[in-house]
This record gives C-alpha cells, structure tokens and sequence, in this order.
C-alpha cells in the first residue's frame, strides 16, 4: 500500500539526514524496491538512477526504508489513540510526526497507554489527583503541606490521614515523572553512557566449575562490551550460573531527574526530591535497564551476525576447482568410508565403500576400489571431507596414489553442515535411493567443484562458521544470512544448463516456486538455446525476466552475451556497438584491441550512462569470466595427523574454518582446530580480525602452545611470517558488507555514506 505524501515526505527527509546522499538518488531507490526490484537488480543494472550506490549502500536503505515504514504506521495508531482520548494537543502531534526513533515515539505514548493497576491508578480512585496537581504546581498558598492534604483525608477511600494522602500523590507525580519522554531519554542516556555491566555468579553455584567463570565477578562499561561477551554473560544467565544487572551512575541521574520536577526554591522541595527518588529507583531504573539491557543485546546481536555473514560470505565465495571429475571420500573409521564419483557437471555416477583402517586384510581391497573407480572415471580430483579419520585417509590415498604411480591432486574439503544436506528434503529429493553417508560424499565432491553451488543447498545456520548463532536474534539472523546467500549467488552469476533448483532459488527475482518450474521445463524440453527462452517456462513473465536474466548465464549458447552479465535489455546496444565497429558480437567478445576502440560517450542514451557502458565493456574483455579467485589447495604436512604430533614452534599450513571477534580458528590437519588470537593476526593492531583474514584463507602458521587433555591449540600467523610481514594477507578488496546501527555515524561511513555530522 502506497505511504501517503506526508509520510513519504518525512522518511525521506529522515533517510537524507542519516546519509547525506542526494533526494533523487534515495528516491529514485525506493521507487525502485517499491516496483519489487531486488537489491542486486538496482545495484547492477540500475546505477543512473540511484547514483552508483553498491548493494551494501541499497540495502542498507531498505532496511532503514522499511524502518520507517514501520515507525510511521505507529505513529497512524498513536496519533488515533490518543486522538479518541481527547487528549491530542497540536504540540504533541508535531513531537510525534517528527520523532524518528521508535524508543522516542512510545515515550511520548506512553502517558496515553491502557495500563494495568498501579499505585498511581489506585490513588487516582481515591480522588488523590488533585492534591497531587496542586503539589506539582508548585505555588505555595494555603498552608502547609500536611494541612493542604488534610483536606482529602477520606476513611471511606482508605486515606486515613494526611500522611496516606501525600504517599498517594507522591505515587500519581513518581508515574507522571516516569512518564515524561524528555526525562526517559535523559536517564536512557546517562545510563548507556556511563553504566555499568554487572555480572556475578548465582548463590546456588558459587564454587562450582563451569564454563562461565571468568564472569563470576565481572564488570564492563555497557557501552563498550564486545559482542561475544554480551552473548556468552547472558547465555551464562539463561542457563542460570549468571547474575547480571546495571550499575546505573545514580546520583547523576538524579540531579538531572530532580531539575525536571522542581521549579527552584519551595516548601515543596523535599517532598518532590523524595518523588523523584522514588520514580527512578521504582518505575525509571527497572524500566530503562530492561531496554537498555534488549539495546544492548540488539548491538550485540547485530555484531554477532555481522561477523556470521562475513564469515559465509567468504566461504560462499571460495575458489572453485571448477568442471572436474571428482572422487568425493566421506571417511570414516568402523563404518567404513564412502565414494563417489561426480563428473563434471556434479551428475552422481558409481560409489562405493571401502574399509582401509579396520584391519590389515582390508587395506588391499580398498586399495583396488579405489584405482578401480579411479581409472574407471578418469578422475582428475580427489576431495576428502576433514571429519574423522580425514587425515588417515588422505594418507592412505597419497599412498595408494605413489604406489600406482598416479599424480592426482588431493584436497582436504571443510564437510561442515554435509550430513546437515544429507538428511536434507533437497538430498532426498535428489538422490531418494542412496544413503545418506553416500549422498555426504556426493556433497563434499560438488563441494570442490563450485562452494557456492553446493552450500546454498543447506541452511546457512548448519555450516558452522557463526558465533554464538544459537543465542541472537533467529528472524534477523536468518534475513541477514539468506541476503548474504542472495548476493553472492547474483555476483557470480548461475549456469542456467546445469543449476540446481536451491541455487536458482536465489537468483534476483526467482524464487523456489520459479527455480522448480525452471528445472522442471528443462528436464522436460532440454537446454535452453537463449535466456529469452525463459519466457517459455510457465509463470516466468517479463518482469521476473528483467530481474533474472542479467544474473543467469548460457554457455556456449547461440548468443555470445547470454554468457556475460550484460543485460538483455542492453543486446541492441552491444549490437550497434560491434556493427560501428564493423564486425559481429561474436568477434568484438574478448577482443581487446577492437573494444579499445569503442567510444562510450557515443553510446550514452536515455537510462544508459557511463556507468552502464563501463560495466558492458568490462563484460566484453572477459565473457564467461568467474569474479572468484583460482583455486588453490592446503598442503597439510605427512607427519602431523594428530594433536600429539604437534610440538611448539613448529611451522604448519592450514585452513580458517571459522573468524570471530576474538581471532580466527585455522584447521591444521589434526582433527581439531587451531586458535589464532586476535593479538596473533598480524604484527599490528587488529580491531576487526575480519579485516585482515577471512573464512577459507590457507594460511601459514606457527604453534603457540599445545594442551593435548583439554585439546587446546594456540597458533599464531604473526609469528609465522616473515620479517616485515605486516599482516595475515593483504585485503584490496571492496568494503564488506556492514550492516548500520540506527545512530551509528561510524557503521553508516562504513557503508559507504557521506554522513551529515
């Protein structure tokens, strides 16, 4: 439903403050999501008219739109509901129309809320009211305040005496201070600012040994707690070994709190002081640590999210070895580990189960399945996945492979979240008769074929690269993680030949019910010849075309730009192009010499600019290109398999399974994996280990210290590098995504905004 004007108008003005962009940058953008185009869609295809904002800037305002898209329609129903009260003054309608903070608009609600019975409530019913309207007048006149409260002194309304009548007043101004929006964001404020995070460890566990510990006796600034530390107190908490409250800077807020209430120098000075004392440590300080403590674990939330869609973005992308036949290996000790052979395109072929680690008399026939399948298929590559008994098996193929005199390569492939796929409806779906340790194998196969691929089929949450996932915010987590799934699909761009329905599922303006309509046409009618036999397929119209077809691509197909990220809507263009130049689109592809001739400033036309022209010749250069980086294999070495092979000092290679605030977990080759502290990233300050190192990087290593009971490994990349080093690696890479904070000016200048200070 379209926003009326005024509405529009102020979202708007609101969203040009936080970002400093042009009106008709951010207008012309939510115009745009408004039409139901996807971020990536704007973001690659639409840049005349959003200004050349990238997908981290256009989804950020999405979010902030929809923010204040929600913020407006509370304020429809606040503005009704205090409107049928009677009680809406012009001057409280404009606070409420220009506030933009949802915390803001229910403060200045709040006095008008339906509440429960209070003591406030109470002393109203006992006709208290206007005793307390004299008092908060504050013009003395008329005796003393004993003697003015005498004259609501009722038995029949159980106040008894001039004392009961005061304590009843007292209680109607302590809920009318605690009401007041300007004194709830003073003591909002001074409590963020300057409070203080308290944990101790509950009576009924003191002494006992857990994982908490080190928050036993435990204090930080609210405002400053790491994300992983907020989240493990408050799991601490939950799992009821935790006490946490706020230590709020009292006295301060008190002083500040007791200026709103009093009006200089009367007799009622002390009363009101003791009113104010009581509406802090009753009503204010509960109900401001209660949103404080919800802000604070939002923040944290959003950090811990943050770094779980770093951490899968990094993964999703990962090099892929590419169109391969691939012997894929779920090993295994007792239960023997499963084969199986994928060619090129990942179709399932043969597997088998070997025994090569339950006896010497198995190690044979193992040895021939293995050489068997492998000449069998003319396998180019052998992916071992790095659960149990990953390394004796990988050893045992090495060997397998000397003795044959065969040179295979050999990778160890992360499996985190296979058997997650493997007892998946999608596995199910595509493999109803195999079992489920074979359809792991399969899996870790496709895996090294193309991450991407192969990943979209399991829930993000399963593939192990989070922190503390299971403890933030589901709904957001889950909004966050299937963006980040989203953008890495489009940005690589899907093979519509060969696509799985799951990763046709994410492409800009497809969805799951589009993706199997999709799989099924082709299953039914064979290879698509050009994108716009799309059209073709049943409920795909034009304006799912426009949004799918820049992301999907055909290869060898009869139109050169099907396999390039040139939209359909810009072949003409391409066409005049190659015609100026002479030739066909067939030979201005991947011509240098010839698309060096071409004039952009020519071809610019309506809502074809410069920037669409750029991107169109950058597609020209390399046509079919992967943005992924080539692959590349650890090389664990031979003699270290297990955790007591490891000796301090010594120099390893190894993979980063996971990065967390705290540093970067690095799998070494023996079962279990390394911890680099943040201090040991690089022989500078690191604040975000993120920064420096990412999901999936082979790195080099040096062992700290090794606790083989507690199965404990220090590792660290600083001293494994050489001397002037610098770093884990360098990053020229574009800004990851960095999802802001309301308010934050820091996270929106990460986002790449210009932010009005």
């Amino acid at each position: 439903m379209a926003l009326p004007e005024e509405q529009r108008a102020r979202i708007l003005a609101a969203l040009i403050d936080e970002t400093a962009l042009g009106s008709a940058q951010i207008r012309n953008t939510l115009e745009l999501l408004d039409e139901g185009a996807t971020v990536p869609f704007i973001a690659r295809y639409r840049k005349e008219r959003t200004g050349e904002l990238d997908e981290v800037q256009v989804r950020t305002l999405e979010e902030r739109y929809a923010y204040f898209k929600e913020l407006e329609e509370r304020k429809t129903t606040v503005l009704s509901t205090i409107a049928e009260q009677g009680k809406l003054t012009d001057a409280l309608k404009g606070r409420i129309e220009n506030c933009r903070q949802k915390n803001e608009l229910e403060d200045l609600y709040l006095p008008y809320k339906p509440k429960r019975r209070t003591k406030a409530t109470i002393a109203r019913e006992r006709g208290l009211e206007p005793l307390a309207d004299v008092i908060a007048a504050q013009q003395p006149g008329g005796g003393s305040l004993e003697e003015i409260a005498q004259n609501f002194v009722d038995p029949q309304k159980d106040v008894p005496d001039a004392a009961a009548a005061l304590e009843g007043a007292g209680h109607i101004l302590a809920e009318r201070l605690s009401e007041d929006a300007d004194v709830r964001a003073l003591v909002r404020r001074l409590s963020w600012d300057q409070g203080i995070f308290v944990s101790k460890v509950a009576p009924e566990k003191v002494g006992a040994v857990t994982k908490f510990e080190m928050y036993y006796e435990y204090q930080e600034p609210l405002r400053l707690i790491p994300s992983h530390r907020m989240l493990a107190m408050r799991r601490g908490e939950k799992e009821e070994v935790l006490r946490l409250s706020l230590m709020a800077p009292e006295e301060e807020i008190l002083k500040g709190v007791q200026v709103k209430l009093i009006a200089g120098q009367n007799p009622y000075v002390n009363f009101l002081q003791g009113v104010a004392v009581d509406a802090y440590r009753r009503l204010l300080a509960p109900s401001i640590e209660v949103e404080l403590r919800l802000e604070a674990k939002k923040a944290a939330d959003e950090a811990a999210i943050q770094v779980f869609a770093d951490n899968l973005k990094n993964l999703l992308l990962l090099p892929p070895a590419g169109s391969l036949k691939v012997l894929g290996v779920d090993p295994g000790l007792r239960t023997g580990s499963k084969l199986a052979v994928v060619d090129e395109t990942g179709r399932y072929l043969e597997n088998v189960t070997i025994y090569p680690h339950t006896g010497a008399g198995k190690v044979a026939p193992a040895k021939a399945d293995l050489l068997r399948l492998l000449k069998t298929h003319a396998i180019e590559m052998i992916a071992i996945g790095n659960g149990t008994a990953s390394r004796e098996m990988d050893l045992f193929v090495r060997e397998t492979l000397r003795e044959a005199g065969l040179k295979l390569p050999v990778v160890i492939v992360n499996e985190a979240g296979a058997s997650v796929y493997s007892a998946s409806d999608i596995a199910r779906e595509e493999f109803p008769d195999l079992d489920l340790t074979v359809r792991g194998a399969i899996s870790i196969a496709r895996r090294l074929q193309d991450p991407l691929a192969e990943l979209v089929k399991i829930d993000p949450k399963s593939i192990g690269v989070g922190q503390y996932q299971h403890d933030v915010n589901q709904a957001a987590l889950k909004k966050a993680l299937d963006a980040v799934v989203e953008s890495c699909v489009n940005y690589v761009g899907v093979d519509l030949q060969t696509a799985s329905w799951a990763l046709l599922s994410y492409v800009s303006g497809i969805g799951e019910s589009l993706a199997r309509a999709i799989v099924r046409y082709r299953d039914e009618h064979g290879a698509f010849a050009t994108r716009r036999a799309l059209l073709k397929v049943p409920r795909f119209g034009e304006k799912a075309f426009e949004q799918a077809a820049g992301f999907l691509r055909i290869r060898q197909g009869t139109n050169p730009l099907d396999n390039t990220a040139v939209h359909p809507e810009n072949y003409v263009l391409v066409e005049k192009m190659a015609s100026d130049l002479g030739v066909s689109v067939d030979k201005l592809a991947a011509n240098d010499e010839l698309i060096a001739k071409i004039d952009l400033k020519r071809y610019v036309q309506g809502d074809v600019g410069l920037p669409t022209l750029r991107d169109i010749v950058a597609e020209l250069k390399k046509p079919g290109r992967d943005p992924r980086d080539s692959f590349q294999a650890v090389a664990f070495r031979e003699d270290v398999t297990e955790i007591g092979d490891l000796k301090e000092g010594m120099l390893l290679q190894g993979t980063v399974t996971n990065v967390a605030a705290f540093g970067a977990f690095v799998d070494i080759g023996v079962h279990q994996d390394g911890l680099v502290h943040v201090s040991h990233l690089a022989d500078r300050f690191v604040k975000d280990p993120n920064e420096v190192i990412k999901v999936g990087e082979i790195v080099k290593v040096k062992v700290l210290s090794v606790d083989v009971p507690r199965r404990r490994i220090s590792l660290s990349i600083k001293e494994a590098l050489p001397e002037g080093g610098g770093a884990a690696r360098p990053r020229q890479e574009k800004p990851r995504e960095k999802k802001p904070v309301r308010d934050d000016v820091g996270a929106w200048e990460k986002a790449g905004f210009r932010v009005k200070k």
